[in-house]
């Protein structure tokens, strides 16, 4: 099931979000999700890349990622509003990079500063204890700030959680157990999935991409235990019976919603390893590897490349 979309442009306290935003319902359950664009974001797509949802309980509103800027943020906020006045009590973050957390500006600002929740190493990021990931994060910031100018602008700001856990973190709301597990490092330090437990609705966070190339380009990816994190995810007992991605669209069935981002690391890996164990230099195995399956997928241009010298200078230093 999906909502209705206006037409028009938007008006937010953050500017104009004018890009479509559809809701969408998980059936037979109080959960909802937002599904972003392909891509990397630009002014295009208005910072508008990653997914999100909520869950509707008796007591309040459990909200999944805040999305990539304050403007979409408030717009799902008003998407909330539509479906439910329950208090939104908190929001579970995914892991702290920024098309998943400057929409919590809004929720800070407009939603009664729910509790956020998320992994002990976001306080990094946002600079509690290694101060080169806090310079990351402003460095980002500063970025976004330009390419993503109006809806990231001067007074946009890191909202820091309020609760942070080591390996899990479970609570109960009205009749629903939510369960925050941490599954990194993988693509990102922190990334933690959400299980609806009575409900089976799995939200994973970027563990899982759809139909998108993955970022992999950064000191802090972790390939072999992102791949692991993917098993665990393809063997977890109760079965989920639907999973929500941090980028692409939702599914029905586990195996399906894993295998590209699976097929994707395990390709990489191999290919880059074999060019590492046979001395070929990195540009020469770039060019000769098939890149025929994902080359016309979004985020190729932007990624690809990048993942691949990460991966090659991996393996090389790891002894393949």
């Amino acid at each position: 099931m999906s909502f209705s979309v206006l037409a028009e442009p938007v008006e937010t306290p953050y500017d104009e979000v004018s890009l479509p935003f559809e809701l969408h319902k998980v059936p037979e359950a109080p959960v909802y999700y937002i599904i972003g664009k392909s891509g990397v974001p630009d002014s295009v797509n208005e910072g508008h890349t990653s997914n999100g949802g909520f869950v509707v309980t008796d007591e309040g509103v459990v909200v999944y990622d805040a999305l990539g800027t304050p403007a979409l943020g408030y717009r799902m906020l008003q998407r909330i509003r539509e479906v439910t006045d329950k208090p939104i009590t908190h929001v579970v973050i995914s892991h702290y990079h920024a098309d998943h957390i400057y929409g919590l500006q809004a929720f800070d600002e407009h939603a009664g500063s729910p509790k956020v929740i998320a992994h002990d190493l976001a306080l990094g990021y946002i600079g509690g204890d290694r101060a080169s990931q806090g310079e990351a994060a402003q460095q980002r910031l500063v970025q976004r700030r330009e390419a993503l100018f109006p809806w990231v602008d001067e007074n946009t700001y890191l909202v820091a959680p309020d609760t942070t856990f080591e390996k899990e973190y479970t609570f109960e709301q009205g009749d629903l157990t939510f369960v925050v597990r941490h599954m990194g490092p993988a693509h990102a330090p922190g990334d933690s999935i959400m299980l609806i437990k009575e409900l089976g609705v799995l939200f994973s966070g970027d563990v899982i991409y759809k139909g998108r190339i993955p970022f992999l380009d950064s000191p802090d990816t972790d390939v072999e235990r992102w791949l692991e994190g993917l098993a665990y995810l393809d063997t977890m007992t109760p079965t989920p019976r639907f999973i929500i991605p941090g980028h692409g669209e939702a599914s029905d069935d586990v195996h399906e919603a894993i295998s590209f981002t699976q097929g994707y690391l395990k390709y990489v890996r191999r290919e880059m390893g074999e060019a590492a164990r046979n001395f070929v230099a990195f540009d020469e195995a770039y060019r000769d590897t098939d890149w025929s399956e994902y080359e016309d997928m979004p985020a190729f241009d932007a990624s690809n490349r990048g993942n691949a010298y990460r991966i090659y200078l991996e393996m090389e230093a790891g002894g393949y």
